[in-house]
């Protein structure tokens, strides 16, 4: 009995710190625009913070030189939105579970 409680502690600690390892991190490198940064995260959850001092917060679904489009906007679920890509001042990423 104390066998099988052992072992699963240790394999409740191992899930527990895996969980860290599969987060995926926001990692920079050099000549990084706004517009690639959109890109890397297509079909993922983002913020943006606009020059305006807005947010809105979706899904990226497409990405141009001037535009980015973001799907389920939260709030606003059943919307899209189109963002200037120089109106925005930020990328705002969940990392960590």
């Amino acid at each position: 009995m104390k066998h099988r409680l052992f072992v699963m502690a240790i394999l409740l600690t191992s899930l527990i710190l895996a969980q860290g390892a599969f987060a995926g991190g926001l990692a920079l490198e050099a000549g990084d625009t706004i517009q690639k940064i959109l890109e890397a995260h297509k079909g993922k959850r983002i913020t943006l913070r606009l020059t305006g001092g807005g947010e809105l917060s979706g899904k990226v679904r497409s990405v141009s030189k001037e535009l980015v489009q973001l799907g389920e906007l939260s709030g606003q679920e059943f919307y899209d939105g189109v963002i200037e890509v120089g109106k925005i001042s930020a990328v705002i990423v969940k990392v960590k579970e």
